[in-house]
């Protein structure tokens, strides 16, 4: 509002002064070059009708040179400047009065939670955060984003740059307060909101580690580096041994682990149904889901079928989890873990996998630290002289999702069964690069939104997947029936993971086993499936 004002004003002021400018000069250029004379008025006039392109009166012909190469130049002028008036002064001067004022105060919400600049990076926590009916507010500097985000319907507070201090209302209701602007942002923003008096979380994001410290200096709850997060999250993929456990739900997450495992041609499991293959009296470990064709599909019904190349996920125990990957692909690879970049992400996931011992071979189109083969990842050549087919894992650490998905499509073309594990920058990407190749897909906006989502929300929101949580219910309508006798997965779409019994917690079920009045059940579902959980068993 305040530029299109600015400019209006300049307009103003400009107008007049151009507008006497050539009335001069063309008094003057008609005596000299004409030699006739011209009043000012009758000059103002000649101007007037030359700028603004509407056409001449009296004066409408010339014979010198100069002064028909004059009069031309200027038409021309005035022709420019009635595009760039109406371009960037009238039309955005009106469209701001027509269009509906960005919002500059916080809706009447109370407990929800602020995000300081929006991003691809928070994109993922907003949609967690809705999914557990937490609301949210943007606060947003961009005025160009804030106005997507309010034609969108989400609530958003604009506050310009050139606004210094923050109106104290926008944090006084706000349950937490995430940072996902730049370091330098963040930082201001920790100090200003902590001399305000805010005493929530303040949970930022940093893209450098040794951005944490001072941070945290300034009055940071926490400080995350999702960078790293994301090559840990991508380690652990590709090498179930660096695989972190979850935490959380009273002990309960530390005894689970999840994993995803791709399905080999040769694995037993190809080509039967869930039923059929037994994974759970096999393993021990519980399917809650799977990838087929790119898409996520929470909960297997024991008719689903296992092709090649589906992609499992599971929940287990730490040694269930593992004897489900043998299951799944039974041949181990010799070769190495291939990483395609050589950036912050590849060099990190790099390390990971070599502190866990694993031969590590880093490809990057220029050399650097750490970068063992200079070439290109789209080069099929370069991918075959690295006998990429005998490769443990290939692990796309690209800047670009185009990159990405055309690497992945390179690789797949390859090495068929090679598991391909893929960063992501933009999470609507995740399903195309799944098409393309990929086993695995991760952008950092999922990992941020996981580390974020558990931060906020406790112990009673842990992620196994982006669309399956872990949930902790009663055990009422289930006493004195097994966890499969139950069935309720097939009438819910959750699948039991876990029991907690006073201190005991069983993870792996006997079949002699029998949920007890009093036993705490935690279940693996989308959040659709424990809506129907508690319509099937309401006192549960």
């Amino acid at each position: 509002m305040r530029t299109s004002r600015s400019r209006l004003l300049a307009l103003l002021l400009l107008a007049p002064a151009l507008l006497f400018t050539l009335a001069g000069a063309y008094v003057a250029a008609m005596a000299s070059l004409e030699g006739e004379t011209r009043s000012m008025s009758d000059a103002i006039q000649w101007a007037a009708e030359t700028l603004t392109t509407t056409g001449y009166g009296s004066d409408n012909h010339w014979d010198h040179p100069l002064m028909i190469a004059f009069v031309v130049v200027t038409q021309f002028v005035g022709l420019a400047l009635t595009f760039v008036v109406f371009t960037l002064v009238v039309v955005p001067f009106f469209e701001e009065r027509f269009e509906a004022r960005l919002p500059r105060d916080v809706p009447k919400l109370r407990d929800y939670v602020l995000v300081y600049r929006y991003g691809p990076s928070v994109t993922p926590l907003l949609a967690e955060l809705e999914r557990a009916n937490v609301p949210t507010v943007i606060l947003e500097r961009d005025e160009a984003v804030a106005r997507r985000l309010f034609d969108r319907d989400r609530p958003v507070v604009y506050a310009p740059d050139e606004d210094e201090n923050l109106d104290p209302k926008l944090f006084e209701r706000a349950r937490a307060l995430v940072l996902a602007g730049s370091d330098q942002e963040n930082a201001e923003m920790v100090l200003g909101v902590r001399q305000l008096g805010y005493d929530a979380e303040v949970l930022a994001l940093a893209d450098h580690p040794l951005h944490r410290r001072p941070m945290m200096l300034a009055g940071a709850s926490a400080v995350y580096t999702p960078m790293h997060m994301l090559a840990a999250a991508m380690a652990s993929l590709a090498r179930d041994r660096v695989r972190p456990r979850m935490e959380g739900l009273g002990g309960v997450g530390a005894l689970l682990r999840t994993t995803e495992v791709r399905v080999a041609e040769g694995s037993p499991l190809a080509g039967s149904t869930l039923a059929e293959s037994q994974v759970r009296t096999k393993t021990g470990a519980t399917i809650v889901g799977r990838w087929v064709d790119g898409s996520f599909r929470p909960f297997a019904a024991p008719s689903d079928p296992i092709d090649p190349g589906t992609i499992l996920v599971a929940v287990g125990s730490a040694n269930a989890v593992e004897a489900l990957g043998k299951l799944a692909t039974p041949l181990g690879r010799k070769g190495p873990f291939v990483i395609a970049g050589g950036g912050e992400v590849g060099t990190k996931v790099a390390q990971l996998l070599r502190d866990a011992a694993e031969p590590v071979l880093v490809l990057d189109k220029q050399q650097g630290d750490g970068v063992d083969h200079v070439g290109d990842v789209l080069d099929r050549k370069i991918l075959l002289d690295l006998e990429v087919t005998d490769a443990a894992c290939v692990i796309l650490a690209l800047g670009d999702d185009s990159t990405t998905l055309f690497a992945a499509s390179v690789v797949r073309d390859c090495a068929p069964e090679v598991p391909i594990v893929a960063r992501v920058q933009r999470q609507n990407s995740v399903a195309r690069i799944h098409r393309a190749g990929a086993d695995f897909a991760l952008s950092l906006g999922q990992v941020a939104a996981e580390l974020l989502a558990q931060k906020m929300l406790g112990d009673a929101w842990i992620s196994l997947d982006a669309r399956v949580k872990l949930h902790e219910v009663g055990s009422k309508g289930l006493e004195g029936r097994s966890p499969f006798e139950a069935q309720v997965g097939a009438s819910t779409g959750c699948s039991v993971v876990a029991v907690r019994r006073g201190e005991d917690v069983t993870v792996e079920f006997s079949d002699d086993f029998r949920i007890e009045a009093g036993d705490r059940i935690f279940l693996a579902a989308p959040q659709e499936g424990l809506t129907r959980f508690h319509e099937r068993f309401p006192m549960a």
